[in-house]
Protein backbone atom coordinates (compact mmCIF):
# COMPACT_ATOMS: atom_id res chain seq x y z
CA UNK A 1 0.00 0.00 0.00
CA UNK A 2 1.34 3.30 -0.93
CA UNK A 3 2.30 5.54 1.89
CA UNK A 4 0.21 9.16 1.78
CA UNK A 5 2.63 11.72 2.53
CA UNK A 6 1.88 15.75 3.07
CA UNK A 7 4.09 18.66 2.54
CA UNK A 8 2.77 22.10 3.28
CA UNK A 9 3.57 25.95 2.27
CA UNK A 10 6.95 24.56 1.13
CA UNK A 11 9.85 26.55 -0.56
CA UNK A 12 9.53 26.18 -4.19
CA UNK A 13 12.70 23.62 -4.21
CA UNK A 14 10.92 20.96 -2.68
CA UNK A 15 9.61 19.84 -5.61
CA UNK A 16 13.13 18.18 -6.10
CA UNK A 17 12.62 16.28 -2.60
CA UNK A 18 9.55 15.27 -3.34
CA UNK A 19 10.84 13.33 -6.52
CA UNK A 20 13.91 11.90 -4.54
CA UNK A 21 10.84 10.46 -1.59
CA UNK A 22 9.09 8.91 -4.78
CA UNK A 23 12.10 7.83 -6.31
CA UNK A 24 13.49 5.87 -3.80
CA UNK A 25 15.80 3.18 -3.93
CA UNK A 26 13.76 0.87 -1.80
CA UNK A 27 10.86 0.87 -4.25
CA UNK A 28 8.78 2.31 -1.70
CA UNK A 29 5.60 3.78 -2.97
CA UNK A 30 4.17 7.40 -1.79
CA UNK A 31 1.13 9.51 -2.75
CA UNK A 32 2.19 13.23 -2.67
CA UNK A 33 0.01 15.49 -1.39
CA UNK A 34 0.89 19.29 -1.37
CA UNK A 35 -0.83 22.48 -0.05
CA UNK A 36 -0.62 26.20 -0.62
CA UNK A 37 -2.08 29.92 -0.10
CA UNK A 38 -0.49 30.33 -3.71
CA UNK A 39 -2.45 28.30 -6.29
CA UNK A 40 0.65 28.71 -8.63
CA UNK A 41 3.11 26.87 -6.23
CA UNK A 42 5.04 25.20 -8.36
CA UNK A 43 5.49 21.97 -6.37
CA UNK A 44 1.81 21.31 -6.67
CA UNK A 45 2.52 20.18 -10.18
CA UNK A 46 4.97 17.24 -8.63
CA UNK A 47 1.49 16.17 -6.10
CA UNK A 48 -0.81 13.83 -6.33
CA UNK A 49 -3.45 15.46 -5.11
CA UNK A 50 -3.25 19.72 -4.65
CA UNK A 51 -5.41 21.78 -2.46
CA UNK A 52 -5.58 25.32 -1.94
CA UNK A 53 -4.74 26.15 2.31
CA UNK A 54 -7.04 28.98 3.99
CA UNK A 55 -4.97 31.82 5.05
CA UNK A 56 -5.04 31.70 8.55
CA UNK A 57 -2.08 30.70 10.95
CA UNK A 58 -2.14 29.72 14.57
CA UNK A 59 -4.58 27.39 16.56
CA UNK A 60 -6.97 27.82 13.63
CA UNK A 61 -4.18 26.47 11.36
CA UNK A 62 -3.50 23.77 13.29
CA UNK A 63 -7.12 22.41 13.51
CA UNK A 64 -6.69 22.45 9.03
CA UNK A 65 -3.57 20.59 9.78
CA UNK A 66 -5.27 18.06 11.80
CA UNK A 67 -8.74 18.20 9.90
CA UNK A 68 -6.54 17.30 6.64
CA UNK A 69 -4.29 14.48 7.75
CA UNK A 70 -7.79 13.16 9.46
CA UNK A 71 -9.50 13.60 6.32
CA UNK A 72 -7.08 12.12 3.60
CA UNK A 73 -5.94 9.39 5.96
CA UNK A 74 -2.19 11.14 5.61
CA UNK A 75 0.62 8.93 6.88
CA UNK A 76 3.22 11.00 7.05
CA UNK A 77 3.24 14.86 7.22
CA UNK A 78 6.40 17.15 7.03
CA UNK A 79 5.57 20.77 7.67
CA UNK A 80 7.25 23.91 7.04
CA UNK A 81 4.34 26.23 8.01
CA UNK A 82 4.01 26.54 11.69
CA UNK A 83 6.12 23.41 12.07
CA UNK A 84 6.94 24.77 15.88
CA UNK A 85 3.60 24.79 16.85
CA UNK A 86 3.49 21.69 15.39
CA UNK A 87 6.00 20.02 17.24
CA UNK A 88 3.91 21.38 20.07
CA UNK A 89 0.97 19.07 19.09
CA UNK A 90 2.37 15.88 17.93
CA UNK A 91 0.77 13.54 20.70
CA UNK A 92 -2.99 14.80 18.20
CA UNK A 93 -1.07 13.60 15.42
CA UNK A 94 0.05 10.81 16.65
CA UNK A 95 -3.54 9.84 17.81
CA UNK A 96 -4.82 10.15 14.30
CA UNK A 97 -1.64 7.69 13.22
CA UNK A 98 0.36 10.46 11.80
CA UNK A 99 3.97 10.79 11.89
CA UNK A 100 5.28 14.12 11.72
CA UNK A 101 8.87 14.95 10.22
CA UNK A 102 9.57 17.48 12.95
CA UNK A 103 11.94 17.88 15.64
CA UNK A 104 10.13 16.04 18.38
CA UNK A 105 11.56 18.99 21.13
CA UNK A 106 9.32 22.18 20.84
CA UNK A 107 11.54 23.67 23.47
CA UNK A 108 14.53 23.69 21.27
CA UNK A 109 12.50 24.36 17.84
CA UNK A 110 10.81 27.78 19.89
CA UNK A 111 14.57 28.57 20.42
CA UNK A 112 16.10 28.52 17.17
CA UNK A 113 12.94 29.90 15.55
CA UNK A 114 14.77 32.84 17.49
CA UNK A 115 17.60 34.05 16.00
CA UNK A 116 18.44 35.44 19.67
CA UNK A 117 17.68 32.99 21.89
CA UNK A 118 19.67 30.54 19.37
CA UNK A 119 22.88 32.53 19.98
CA UNK A 120 22.32 32.46 23.51
CA UNK A 121 21.92 28.78 23.78
CA UNK A 122 24.78 28.16 21.92
CA UNK A 123 26.63 30.68 24.12
CA UNK A 124 25.39 28.77 26.87
CA UNK A 125 27.58 25.76 25.70
CA UNK A 126 30.93 27.12 26.02
CA UNK A 127 32.87 24.42 24.92
CA UNK A 128 31.65 24.85 21.24
CA UNK A 129 33.18 28.87 21.52
CA UNK A 130 36.31 26.44 19.95
CA UNK A 131 34.38 25.63 17.20
CA UNK A 132 31.96 28.82 16.49
CA UNK A 133 31.93 31.87 17.20
CA UNK A 134 28.37 34.39 17.84
CA UNK A 135 28.52 37.47 16.31
CA UNK A 136 28.71 41.10 17.80
CA UNK A 137 24.78 41.79 18.21
CA UNK A 138 22.10 44.23 19.65
CA UNK A 139 18.33 43.01 20.13
CA UNK A 140 16.16 46.48 19.28
CA UNK A 141 12.90 47.53 19.57
CA UNK A 142 12.50 51.11 18.66
CA UNK A 143 14.35 53.54 16.49
CA UNK A 144 16.52 55.46 19.12
CA UNK A 145 17.77 51.80 20.42
CA UNK A 146 18.73 51.15 16.26
CA UNK A 147 20.82 54.19 16.69
CA UNK A 148 22.36 53.07 19.76
CA UNK A 149 23.36 49.80 18.66
CA UNK A 150 24.44 51.16 14.84
CA UNK A 151 27.26 53.62 16.87
CA UNK A 152 27.92 50.66 19.45
CA UNK A 153 28.88 48.25 16.56
CA UNK A 154 30.28 51.01 14.51
CA UNK A 155 32.87 52.09 17.32
CA UNK A 156 33.96 48.66 17.33
CA UNK A 157 35.40 48.72 13.56
CA UNK A 158 32.68 46.98 12.05
CA UNK A 159 30.59 46.99 9.27
CA UNK A 160 27.07 46.81 10.46
CA UNK A 161 23.73 45.45 9.26
CA UNK A 162 19.98 43.84 10.38
CA UNK A 163 17.25 41.26 10.26
CA UNK A 164 14.32 40.64 12.06
CA UNK A 165 15.08 37.74 15.11
CA UNK A 166 12.54 35.65 13.82
CA UNK A 167 12.54 35.40 10.32
CA UNK A 168 13.34 32.83 7.21
CA UNK A 169 16.21 33.59 4.48
CA UNK A 170 16.98 36.96 3.60
CA UNK A 171 13.81 38.28 4.27
CA UNK A 172 14.49 42.21 6.07
CA UNK A 173 17.99 41.63 5.52
CA UNK A 174 19.98 45.06 5.24
CA UNK A 175 23.51 45.86 5.09
CA UNK A 176 24.12 49.59 6.24
CA UNK A 177 26.28 51.45 3.90
CA UNK A 178 28.32 54.93 4.77
CA UNK A 179 27.20 56.60 1.51
CA UNK A 180 24.77 56.74 -1.16
CA UNK A 181 25.02 54.09 -3.91
CA UNK A 182 27.06 54.10 -6.98
CA UNK A 183 26.23 54.50 -10.59
CA UNK A 184 27.57 51.00 -10.85
CA UNK A 185 25.85 49.68 -7.65
CA UNK A 186 22.47 51.19 -9.08
CA UNK A 187 23.22 49.71 -12.85
CA UNK A 188 25.04 46.74 -12.68
CA UNK A 189 24.77 45.02 -9.04
CA UNK A 190 21.23 43.27 -9.29
CA UNK A 191 18.67 43.94 -6.19
CA UNK A 192 21.03 45.64 -3.28
CA UNK A 193 20.70 45.02 0.11
CA UNK A 194 22.33 48.54 0.79
CA UNK A 195 20.91 50.75 2.76
CA UNK A 196 21.95 53.89 4.66
CA UNK A 197 21.24 54.76 8.13
CA UNK A 198 19.44 57.83 7.32
CA UNK A 199 17.19 56.05 5.32
CA UNK A 200 16.90 52.96 7.90
CA UNK A 201 16.64 55.36 11.01
CA UNK A 202 14.15 57.60 9.12
CA UNK A 203 11.89 54.57 7.89
CA UNK A 204 12.26 53.27 11.98
CA UNK A 205 11.00 56.32 13.39
CA UNK A 206 8.05 55.72 11.56
CA UNK A 207 6.55 53.62 14.66
CA UNK A 208 7.39 54.27 18.24
CA UNK A 209 7.95 50.68 18.57
CA UNK A 210 8.28 47.51 15.91
CA UNK A 211 9.33 43.83 15.68
CA UNK A 212 12.61 42.78 17.31
CA UNK A 213 15.23 43.26 15.17
CA UNK A 214 18.75 42.59 15.20
CA UNK A 215 21.24 44.67 14.67
CA UNK A 216 24.45 43.00 14.67
CA UNK A 217 28.24 42.94 12.40
CA UNK A 218 28.68 42.06 9.04
CA UNK A 219 30.52 38.80 8.09
CA UNK A 220 32.14 39.68 4.79
CA UNK A 221 33.64 35.81 4.09
CA UNK A 222 32.72 32.71 2.70
CA UNK A 223 29.14 31.24 3.43
CA UNK A 224 28.25 27.31 3.86
CA UNK A 225 25.51 25.72 4.95
CA UNK A 226 26.04 22.12 6.51
CA UNK A 227 23.07 19.94 5.78
CA UNK A 228 22.85 17.16 8.39
CA UNK A 229 21.56 13.66 8.91
CA UNK A 230 21.08 12.10 11.95
CA UNK A 231 19.04 10.44 14.33
CA UNK A 232 18.70 9.39 18.31
CA UNK A 233 22.07 11.36 18.71
CA UNK A 234 23.66 9.82 15.77
CA UNK A 235 24.69 11.73 13.22
CA UNK A 236 25.26 9.98 10.34
CA UNK A 237 26.27 12.87 7.40
CA UNK A 238 27.30 16.19 7.43
CA UNK A 239 27.67 17.89 4.05
CA UNK A 240 29.57 21.48 4.14
CA UNK A 241 27.92 23.31 0.47
CA UNK A 242 30.03 26.59 0.11
CA UNK A 243 27.99 29.55 -1.40
CA UNK A 244 30.44 30.79 -4.02
CA UNK A 245 29.74 33.70 -6.65
CA UNK A 246 26.82 33.79 -8.35
CA UNK A 247 24.81 30.67 -8.52
CA UNK A 248 28.10 27.69 -7.97
CA UNK A 249 27.62 25.68 -4.89
CA UNK A 250 30.61 23.32 -4.10
CA UNK A 251 30.43 20.41 -1.73
CA UNK A 252 33.33 20.84 0.64
CA UNK A 253 35.14 18.59 2.61
CA UNK A 254 35.92 21.26 4.95
CA UNK A 255 36.96 19.23 8.51
CA UNK A 256 36.58 22.31 10.53
CA UNK A 257 33.05 22.28 9.82
CA UNK A 258 32.58 18.94 9.87
CA UNK A 259 33.55 19.02 13.41
CA UNK A 260 31.57 21.73 14.30
CA UNK A 261 28.54 19.91 12.90
CA UNK A 262 29.51 16.89 15.00
CA UNK A 263 29.50 19.11 18.36
CA UNK A 264 26.63 20.58 17.83
CA UNK A 265 24.57 17.17 17.37
CA UNK A 266 26.60 16.12 20.59
CA UNK A 267 24.58 19.52 21.81
CA UNK A 268 21.63 20.04 20.26
CA UNK A 269 20.74 16.17 19.35
CA UNK A 270 18.12 17.27 16.21
CA UNK A 271 16.83 14.25 14.53
CA UNK A 272 16.14 13.79 10.68
CA UNK A 273 17.27 16.53 8.72
CA UNK A 274 18.59 19.77 9.64
CA UNK A 275 20.72 23.22 8.36
CA UNK A 276 23.55 25.02 9.78
CA UNK A 277 24.39 28.15 8.32
CA UNK A 278 27.66 29.89 9.08
CA UNK A 279 29.98 32.44 7.67
CA UNK A 280 33.53 33.66 8.15
CA UNK A 281 35.23 36.51 9.23
CA UNK A 282 39.02 37.14 9.59
CA UNK A 283 39.32 33.34 8.88
CA UNK A 284 36.89 32.03 11.54
CA UNK A 285 33.21 30.40 11.35
CA UNK A 286 30.63 32.55 12.58
CA UNK A 287 27.05 31.36 13.30
CA UNK A 288 24.17 32.75 11.53
CA UNK A 289 21.35 30.21 12.16
CA UNK A 290 20.26 26.77 12.82
CA UNK A 291 17.42 25.74 10.52
CA UNK A 292 15.90 22.42 12.49
CA UNK A 293 14.20 21.18 9.02
CA UNK A 294 15.01 20.73 5.39
CA UNK A 295 17.13 23.46 3.36
CA UNK A 296 15.81 25.30 0.27
CA UNK A 297 19.23 24.62 -1.52
CA UNK A 298 19.55 20.73 0.35
CA UNK A 299 19.28 19.11 -3.28
CA UNK A 300 22.61 20.54 -4.15
CA UNK A 301 24.06 18.76 -0.92
CA UNK A 302 22.11 15.32 -2.23
CA UNK A 303 24.70 15.36 -5.11
CA UNK A 304 27.05 13.40 -2.79
CA UNK A 305 25.23 10.75 -3.25
CA UNK A 306 22.80 10.95 -0.13
CA UNK A 307 19.34 11.08 -0.82
CA UNK A 308 18.24 13.14 2.41
CA UNK A 309 14.57 13.99 1.83
CA UNK A 310 14.39 9.89 1.44
CA UNK A 311 16.78 9.10 4.48
CA UNK A 312 15.09 11.58 6.78
CA UNK A 313 11.63 9.76 5.91
CA UNK A 314 12.87 6.56 6.45
CA UNK A 315 14.40 7.57 9.39
CA UNK A 316 11.05 8.88 10.83
CA UNK A 317 9.49 5.74 9.42
CA UNK A 318 11.91 3.18 10.93
CA UNK A 319 13.65 4.87 13.66
CA UNK A 320 17.21 3.17 14.29
CA UNK A 321 16.63 0.37 12.08
CA UNK A 322 17.21 3.12 9.58
CA UNK A 323 20.33 4.74 10.37
CA UNK A 324 23.10 4.01 7.82
CA UNK A 325 26.55 5.58 7.35
CA UNK A 326 27.67 6.61 3.51
CA UNK A 327 30.97 8.27 2.38
CA UNK A 328 29.68 11.24 0.63
CA UNK A 329 31.46 12.37 -2.57
CA UNK A 330 33.14 16.12 -1.85
CA UNK A 331 34.14 18.01 -4.63
CA UNK A 332 31.26 18.72 -6.81
CA UNK A 333 30.78 22.24 -7.74
CA UNK A 334 27.03 22.80 -9.33
CA UNK A 335 25.02 25.89 -10.06
CA UNK A 336 21.42 25.50 -12.39
CA UNK A 337 19.35 26.58 -15.22
CA UNK A 338 16.32 28.52 -15.27
CA UNK A 339 13.73 25.93 -16.44
CA UNK A 340 10.21 26.32 -17.95
CA UNK A 341 7.01 24.39 -16.46
CA UNK A 342 4.53 24.41 -17.41
CA UNK A 343 1.94 24.12 -14.40
CA UNK A 344 -1.10 22.01 -14.23
CA UNK A 345 -4.59 23.26 -14.51
CA UNK A 346 -5.40 21.72 -11.24
CA UNK A 347 -8.36 23.99 -10.34
CA UNK A 348 -7.52 23.53 -6.70
CA UNK A 349 -10.16 23.25 -4.33
CA UNK A 350 -10.31 25.61 -1.29
CA UNK A 351 -10.12 24.07 1.96
CA UNK A 352 -13.11 26.49 3.32
CA UNK A 353 -15.81 25.45 0.32
CA UNK A 354 -15.06 21.51 0.77
CA UNK A 355 -14.32 18.60 2.73
CA UNK A 356 -10.98 18.30 1.35
CA UNK A 357 -12.02 16.17 -1.41
CA UNK A 358 -9.49 14.15 -3.57
CA UNK A 359 -8.86 16.31 -6.81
Amino acid sequence: MKKRIWFNQWFTTVAHFIDMIRYNSDGIEFEVYGTSNNENALYLSYCDAAFKEPNVSGEEYLQFCLAFCRTHSIDIFVPRKENVLIAKHLKEFNALGVKVLVCPDASLMEKLDDKEATYQLIESHSFLKKYVSIPDYFIVTNAEAFKEAYYALKKKGHTVCFKPVIGEGGNGFRIIQDGLATIEELFYNGVSHKITFDHAYDILKQQSEFPPLMVLEYLDGTEYSIDCLAYDGELMTAIPRKKSKGRVRELEKNQELLTLAEKINEVLEIPFVYNIQVKYKDGKPKLLEINPRMSGGLHYSCLAGINFPYRAVKLLMMGDKAIEYIEPHFGIKASYLEKEIILKDMHLKNVKDSLFLSK
